[in-house]
C-alpha cells in the first residue's frame, strides 16, 4: 500500500522510505520551499512538524557596523596592521597574534528554530503505522496509518507557490479525531486559537553567542525595546480546513469525526523585510500577512496546492539526473537499501538526487538567505557553529553543484548574501585595512558580518583569514561561465568582482624581491611547525591565498574583456600585479606546498586541504596541463589520507576526480556514505579525529550534522562523470570500474553547454551535447579517453555522438 499521494503521471520517481516515525531530528524527513522548511517526524498518535523560517536569526541589521566600531576602538586599524606585518616577517608569532586579537570582533549570529506544530490523531480500534516516504522528485512526505478498518494518509510538503507548509490528512473507511498545538522555543508575545486555526507571535534574540563561546553571560539576549529602529519579530499563522466538529480548549484546537483536513502554515518576519530591502512594517501588519498567506493557501484546496507545488519543484528537479547501475525509480528503504551499501550504484543515485532536492528546498530566488551550515533545518537555540555561513569552505561547497546539477536559480540567494557582504565589507576594508574594495573573513550571517570573529582570544588559524570574499566572489563568475549570461556578468558579477580585486590589489604588499605577498596569511584552520618547534598559523603568501587571488584576477580580466570594460584602470593594475604573484611551489618531498615557506605540518592528516583549491574548484592544476603540479597535489592527498567528516570527504572526492583517480574517489565515497555509528547529538572533536557518516535520514554528520557534506557529495559525483574546467568537456573522467553502467542527463558545463550520456560495461555508449546559449554558432571540444571531437553548434542545437565521438545526428531548436 502506497503511503504517498497518488500521482500516476510520475511512476518513475525516486522515494526514500522508513517503516517507523522519526524518534528524533536525525530520523525526520526534510521539506522546504526556500524560505519555510520543516522536519517531518510523523507518528501515529502524536506527530511533530518542526518548522524553520530561513530569515529567523538572532542579531540586528546594525550588528556588523557596531562590531566594526568596537574593534576600531580597541586599537585595530591600518597602523596596527603594519606592526602585525613586521612581526610576521620577523617570525615573532606571539607578538603578531597579540596584536591581531584587537582585530577580532565578537561572533556572527545564530540561525534559530521557529515553531513546532504538533498533531494528535485518535480513533477506536487497533492502530498500526505503515510507514513514511520522502519523494525526492516532488518533495512530498507521505505517511500511511491504519486505525482498525480505517486508513489514514497524511501528506506534507512546503509549497513555494503558496509560501506555506501544507499538511493534508485523508481518512478512508470512516472518521478520526484530531487535535493540533502550535508552540515555539522563542519568546512568545501573543497566542490566539479559534475555530479557524492559530496565530503565534514571537520575538527573536537581538544577540546570540555560539556554543564555542561559553563565557558569554547571556548567550541569547532579548531586548525590552526594539533596538536601532529594528523590531526582532515574527508572526506565524496556521489555518485549517476540515469537516467534523471543531472545538477550542485553551491552546489546543480539536476536531471530532473528521474525514479530511488541510493545515497550512505561513510566516511573516522583520528579518525577511530587511533581507529583501523592504520597509519595516508594524507587528499587526506581520500578523495580517501571515494570516492572509495561510488563509489563501487553505482556500486553494489540497489538490490545487499539491498540483502547483509539484509543477514548481518538478520544473526545477526534472532538468538533471544521474543514475549509476540499474535503479533510478522506485521506493527504497533507507536502512536496508541505502545505508547497507549493498548496491553502490543505488547509493550514488540516491545521494546525488538527495543533494539536489535539499538545495532546491533550502535555496530559491525570492525566498530567504542562502543555505547555511544546516541548509535551513535546525531545531537548536544554540546550534553548532551558530548554523551560520562558514566561508572558508562550507558555504562555497553548498553551491558547488548549483550550476552543474541544473539548479542555477538556486544560486541566487548566495549572490544576494555576497552583495550584502560587499556593502558591509567595504567599510571593513577601508577602516580596518585602508584598502579599497571589500573584504570578508571566515564567518558571516544573514546580516552580512564581514569582520574577523573570535572575541579577541581565538586562534588565528581560523579567525584571521582575509580571503572569504575572494572565494565567494568566484561564484559570480561561475554563474556567468555556465550560462554565458552577459547581462548578469555586466550588471551583477563585474561590479562585485572588480571591487574584490581592488581589495586584493591593496592588500598585497611588495617584497624585497619584487614579488607580491599577502601578510598575514593563513591556511584555514591549519598549523605548521615553525623553526622554533612551535605550532603556528601566521605565514606569508599561503598557497590558497595566491590561488584565490590569481583566479580572481584572471577572471576579472576575462569578464572585463567580455563586458567591454578593458579600459577600466583596475584592469591595468591587475595586469601589472598578476606576474608578481607567488607561483605554486613544492615541498622538499614533492608535495604541493601549503605555506609560504617549506614548513613541516603540525597535523599531516589535517581535515582541510585548502592549498588544493587550485585543483578543485578553481581548475588551475590539472594532470594534462600542469602534470608536475597535479602529481604534487596527489602526494598531498596521499599524505592527508582518507576520511574525517562529510565536507572533507566531499572535497577529497572532487579532488581525486579532477586528478583522474577513480578508484580512490570511489573508496572515499563509500566511506562518506556509511552509517554514522555514534550518537549524533554528541559533538565530535573539530579536528576530524573521529569520523562522521550518514544519519538515518541520510543527512551528513561529523557530528554535528552539517549539510555541506550532502551538497558536496552531489557535486563530487558529477565531477566523476563529466568535467568542463580545462577548455574541454571530458566524459567519464573518473568513473570506477565497479560502476560499469549508468547515465546522466542535463549536466551543465562551462561555456553554456549541456550534456547527456550513457555508459555500459565501463564504455561510453552515446552522448548528446546541447548549446544552451541563443544566437550564433559556437564550438566546443569533447574528450573521452584518447578520443576528441570539435563540434560547432548553433544556439539551442543538439549533436548526438556515438561511442567513438562520431556524429550520429543533429536536432535544432530543441
Amino acid at each position: 500500500m502506497s503511503n504517498e499521494p497518488r500521482d500516476d503521471r510520475h511512476s518513475g520517481d525516486l522515494r526514500l522510505s522508513w517503516p517507523r516515525p522519526a524518534a528524533d531530528f536525525f530520523e525526520a524527513a526534510p521539506v522546504g520551499n526556500g524560505r519555510l522548511g520543516a522536519m517531518v517526524f510523523g507518528g501515529l498518535h502524536r506527530a511533530r512538524f518542526q518548522v524553520n523560517d530561513s530569515t529567523v536569526w538572532s542579531g540586528t541589521p546594525a550588528g556588523p557596523d557596531a562590531g566594526l566600531a568596537d574593534v576600531l576602538a580597541a586599537g585595530a586599524g591600518p597602523e596596527r596592521l603594519e606592526e602585525v606585518r613586521e612581526a610576521v616577517r620577523a617570525e615573532d608569532y606571539r607578538r603578531a597574534e597579540a596584536l591581531l586579537m584587537s582585530f577580532e570582533g565578537p561572533y556572527t549570529q545564530e540561525y534559530l528554530p521557529y515553531v513546532d506544530l504538533w498533531m494528535s490523531l485518535a480513533a477506536d480500534g487497533d492502530a498500526e503505522y505503515l510507514g513514511r516516504t520522502l519523494n525526492l522528485d516532488d518533495g512530498v512526505v507521505g505517511e500511511t496509518m491504519r486505525f482498525g478498518a480505517r486508513t489514514v494518509r497524511r501528506s506534507t510538503w512546503a509549497s513555494r507557490p503558496a509560501q506555506a507548509i501544507c499538511v493534508a490528512v485523508a481518512v478512508e473507511g470512516g472518521v478520526v479525531d484530531m487535535s493540533l498545538e502550535l508552540a515555539s522555543q522563542l519568546r512568545v508575545v501573543r497566542r490566539t486559537v479559534d475555530a479557524s486555526g492559530f496565530d503565534l507571535e514571537v520575538e527573536f534574540p537581538v544577540d546570540g553567542a555560539p556554543l564555542h563561546e561559553p563565557t558569554v553571560a547571556e548567550p541569547l539576549r532579548y531586548a525590552d525595546t526594539p533596538p536601532d529602529g529594528y523590531d526582532p519579530f515574527g508572526a506565524a499563522a496556521v489555518r485549517i480546513d476540515t469537516d467534523g466538529t471543531v472545538t477550542v480548549e485553551g491552546d489546543v484546537w480539536s476536531v471530532r469525526g473528521m474525514s479530511h483536513a488541510l493545515i497550512t502554515l505561513a510566516s511573516s518576519t522583520s528579518p525577511a523585510d530587511v533581507w529583501a530591502g523592504n520597509p519595516a512594517v508594524t507587528r499587526e501588519r506581520h500578523h495580517e500577512r501571515a494570516a492572509h498567506t495561510a488563509e489563501s493557501a487553505r482556500a486553494t484546496g489540497t489538490d490545487a496546492l499539491l498540483g502547483a507545488h509539484r509543477a514548481d519543484l518538478r520544473g526545477l528537479l526534472d532538468t538533471t539526473s544521474l543514475t549509476v547501475g540499474a535503479h533510478r525509480a522506485g521506493t527504497f528503504d533507507v536502512r536496508s537499501d541505502v545505508l547497507s551499501g549493498d548496491d553502490e550504484g543505488l547509493v550514488a543515485t540516491v545521494i546525488f538526487q538527495l543533494g539536489r532536492y535539499l538545495l532546491a528546498s533550502a535555496s530559491r530566488p525570492g525566498g530567504g538567505p542562502p543555505a547555511n551550515l544546516q541548509g535551513m533545518w535546525n531545531a537548536e537555540l544554540r546550534p553548532p557553529w551558530s548554523s551560520n555561513y562558514t566561508i572558508n569552505i562550507n558555504t562555497e561547497m553548498n553551491y558547488w553543484g548549483a550550476e552543474t546539477a541544473g539548479l542555477s536559480e538556486c544560486h541566487e540567494p548566495l549572490f544576494a548574501l555576497i552583495e550584502r557582504l560587499r556593502a558591509n565589507g567595504s567599510r571593513v576594508a577601508r577602516e580596518l585595512y585602508d584598502c579599497r574594495g571589500w573584504v570578508a573573513h571566515h564567518n558571516t550571517d544573514m546580516w552580512g558580518w564581514a569582520l574577523p570573529v573570535g572575541m579577541g582570544h581565538s586562534d588565528p588559524s581560523w579567525a584571521i583569514w582575509m580571503m572569504g570574499g575572494v572565494w565567494l566572489a568566484q561564484h559570480l563568475w561561475d554563474r556567468f561561465d555556465f550560462t554565458r549570461d552577459t547581462a548578469f556578468l555586466r550588471e551583477r558579477a563585474w561590479p562585485t568582482l572588480r571591487a574584490c580585486a581592488e581589495f586584493c590589489l591593496d592588500w598585497l604588499v611588495e617584497a624585497e624581491d619584487g614579488g607580491l605577498d599577502t601578510v598575514p596569511s593563513t591556511s584555514p584552520e591549519n598549523h605548521f611547525i615553525s623553526r622554533h618547534g612551535t605550532p603556528e598559523a601566521l605565514s606569508v603568501s599561503t598557497t590558497m591565498d595566491m590561488a584565490l587571488i590569481r583566479a580572481l584576477f584572471t577572471r576579472c580580466l576575462e569578464a572585463a574583456r567580455i563586458a567591454g570594460m578593458e579600459d577600466d584602470p583596475v584592469c591595468a593594475e591587475i595586469r601589472a600585479a598578476l606576474p608578481r604573484l607567488r607561483p605554486p611551489r613544492l615541498t622538499a618531498d614533492g608535495r604541493l606546498r601549503e605555506w609560504g615557506a617549506d614548513h613541516p605540518d603540525e597535523d599531516p592528516a589535517h581535515r582541510h586541504v585548502s592549498h588544493l583549491v587550485g585543483v578543485h574548484p578553481l581548475g588551475q592544476i590539472d594532470p594534462e596541463t600542469t602534470p608536475d603540479l597535479a602529481a604534487a597535489a596527489t602526494r598531498v592527498l596521499d599524505v592527508r589520507g582518507p576520511g574525517a567528516m562529510g565536507w572533507s570527504w566531499s572535497w577529497k572526492i572532487a579532488l581525486r576526480a579532477r586528478l583522474g583517480d577513480a578508484a580512490t574517489a570511489r573508496s572515499l565515497f563509500l566511506e562518506a556514505t556509511r552509517p554514522f555509528p555514534g550518537d549524533p547529538a554528541v559533538l565530535a572533536p573539530a579536528d576530524g579525529s573521529e569520523w562522521g557518516g550518514l544519519l538515518p535520514n541520510l543527512l551528513s554528520t561529523h557530528p554535528p550534522y552539517q549539510i555541506d557534506g550532502n551538497y558536496g557529495l552531489m557535486a563530487a559525483l558529477l565531477e566523476m562523470v563529466v568535467q568542463s574546467h580545462s577548455g574541454a568537456i571530458r566524459l567519464l573522467p573518473a568513473v570506477p570500474g565497479e560502476w560499469p553502467d549508468g547515465s546522466v542527463r542535463g549536466v551543465r558545463c562551462r561555456g553554456g553547454w549541456a550534456v547527456d550520456l550513457s555508459w555500459r560495461g565501463g564504455a561510453l555508449v552515446s552522448c548528446a551535447v546541447r548549446n544552451t546559449v541563443p544566437g550564433g554558432a559556437r564550438t566546443v571540444r569533447i574528450r573521452h579517453g584518447q578520443a576528441a571531437a570539435d563540434l560547432t553548434l548553433a544556439g539551442h542545437e543538439e549533436v548526438r555522438l556515438g561511442p567513438d565521438l562520431e556524429e550520429a545526428g543533429r536536432t535544432a531548436d530543441r
